[in-house]
């Protein structure tokens, strides 16, 4: 068995190891919340059934969104080394014309490239590592989880390794461990949703010429595909298969590669990283939590591969339950903060997957009626403005803004629920340019907008049980003196301005995932505080499962 972890004890058989949160499945999902549990203070320890991370390059695209997440976890340098910095996707016609170019609507908003390939095992590399140099985390593979069971207090997860059995008590169990979660059986919960006929084949190639910084969906009703190109001559190639060419699981025959491929390269054998094919589901879990243990990734919801979002949706997942739990287990009950994962997660998840099917239905059909009659239903939408910005800035793509749970209880302003930018701001306290986050810090923040110094020391108190960063934004080209305990974060180049502009003279709370929880006027200060802080310190005894 493999332990990566040098100074973790050793496992007699039978010998109960602990910690605050174990986390099955060593995929990236999982990782990635174990990293930001980590960078919370949280002690962890991740399981794995298989002997190493995974070198099926899956998923293949980043979005901004998780870049600024693995920026929490201390780990944004470590992937940019991995990626393209992307501009976004290419839509072709039925006769491979260029349609539209799919892009930010504001680039860079949250401080980073807005869709970025990438293959995933140099990612579960970059993961696997800086998991294993962190000092409050235990990484083991070649364990398998087999039974789980829960009080009040704890969650006791039986596993396997090498024929011996360990017990582990946890305060907080996550399943990340996949479309055939144990965690999600062991916990009796069901997915629903559909399963799709369509075979497709990928296929991962090596010494590729295609240079593009972008994916191309080619809607091709003969033969829709799509090409994603990757760093060092990698990219991936995803058909649809015609009826009789290859059963889905099946290894496809590497003479119906080459005939795919023709039109863009000649392909040796050593050249195929991987092919394989499949169908494709939309499903979600019927709860994603039942007491201690949470869902998270494919665990919790499976969806088509057409707008990349799979694992960025897990990735989501990760970064709105991970704060949750340390406020949890650093305070004590947080009982209605936890609930609210699955309150604010499931629904734009299930969003997320309807559009996906859309857009693989219209995009990849092989009706020649239809793909003609799409054809021109875009071409004529791109003549308004309006088309355009629904097309060029991909707004058919769900926001990922909160309508439910831990938003909304404080007054409705049209901020609230929404991921607050990253722009680039000077910091007045250690006068450097940064972005945001290093000035508002990745725990509860309050940013007064053009606010009066004098109630500055309101604010501290009202939030004081949520210890806040303070941080003072000056509106008009003035700088004011607010106190030594308030940092002060000053636009350079109008967007931090664009950002806050409609709380102009309010305070905004924003959480430890940078969305926005409330916009507040300095007379309400007091009462929002209090309300905000019994939310989140809200407690009601768990129900043994």
């Amino acid at each position: 068995m493999t332990e990566t972890q040098a100074a973790a004890p050793a496992r007699e058989p039978g010998r109960a190891l602990g910690c605050q949160v174990l986390v099955v499945g060593a995929g990236p999902v999982g990782m990635t919340a174990a990293a930001l549990l980590a960078a919370r203070g949280v002690d962890v320890l991740v399981v794995e059934r298989n002997s190493d991370t995974s070198g099926d390059p899956k998923a293949i695209s980043l979005d901004d969104e998780s870049l600024r997440t693995f920026q929490q976890a201390g780990l944004e340098r470590d992937i940019l080394s991995v990626i393209v910095p992307g501009t976004g996707t290419a839509y072709f016609d039925a006769d491979n014309h260029l349609l539209f170019r799919g892009r930010a609507a504001v680039p860079d908003r949250l401080g980073y490239p807005f869709k970025n390939p990438f293959a995933q095992p140099d990612l579960e590399q970059v993961l696997r590592r800086a998991l294993e140099r962190h000092p409050r985390v235990r990484l083991l593979f070649s364990t398998t989880m087999t039974a789980l069971t829960q009080t009040i207090d704890e969650v006791r997860v039986t596993v396997s390794a090498d024929g011996d059995e360990h017990t582990i008590q946890a305060a907080y169990v996550l399943g990340a461990d996949g479309g055939r979660s144990a965690v999600r059986s062991a916990i009796g919960i069901s997915m629903h949703g559909r399963s799709y006929d369509d075979v497709w084949l990928v296929a991962d190639t090596l010494g590729d010429t295609h240079t593009q910084r972008y994916g191309m969906h080619h809607g091709d009703p003969d033969r829709p595909h799509v090409i994603v190109p990757g760093l060092g001559g990698r990219c991936r190639y995803e058909f649809l298969l015609l009826p009789g060419e290859c059963p889905a699981g099946e290894d496809p025959p590497f003479e119906l590669l080459e005939l795919l491929l023709a039109p863009y390269r000649s392909i040796r054998p050593d050249q195929v990283e991987r092919a394989v094919t499949y169908r494709f589901h939309g499903l979600s879990a019927d709860a994603w939590r039942r007491g201690r243990a949470f869902l998270i990734g494919d665990a919790a919801h499976m969806m088509p591969p057409f707008a990349g979002q799979g694992l960025n949706t897990g990735i989501r997942d990760a970064a709105n339950l991970a704060w949750k739990i340390t406020e949890a287990l650093a305070h004590g009950g947080g009982e209605q903060l936890l609930d609210s994962y699955e309150q604010e997660r499931k629904p734009h998840a299930a969003a997320v997957i309807r559009s996906s099917e859309r857009l693989g239905r219209v995009v990849m059909t092989r009706s020649t009626r239809l793909a003609s009659f799409r054809d021109q239903s875009v071409r004529r939408a791109l003549a308004t403005p309006q088309g355009r910005a629904f097309f060029e800035e991909m707004r058919w793509r769900p926001a990922a803004e909160l309508r439910t749970g831990l938003v909304h209880e404080f007054g409705s302003h049209l901020l609230v629920g929404r991921q607050l930018g990253q722009p680039k701001v000077f910091s007045l306290n250690d006068h450097r340019q940064v972005l945001l986050d290093q000035v508002t810090g990745d725990g509860w923040a309050v940013i007064g907008v053009g606010t009066a110094p004098q109630v500055w020391p309101a604010v501290a108190d009202a939030f004081d049980g949520l210890d806040p960063v303070l941080v003072h934004v000056p509106l008009d080209d003035t700088v004011v003196d607010c106190g030594p305990d308030v940092r002060v974060a000053i636009d350079i180049d109008t967007r931090l301005y664009g950002e806050l502009q409609s709380a102009r003279d309010c305070f905004v709370l924003l959480r430890p995932d940078h969305f926005v929880a409330a916009v507040i006027r300095p007379a309400d200060i007091t009462a929002v505080g209090a309300r905000a802080v019994a939310w989140v310190r809200a407690r009601h005894a768990l129900v043994p499962q």
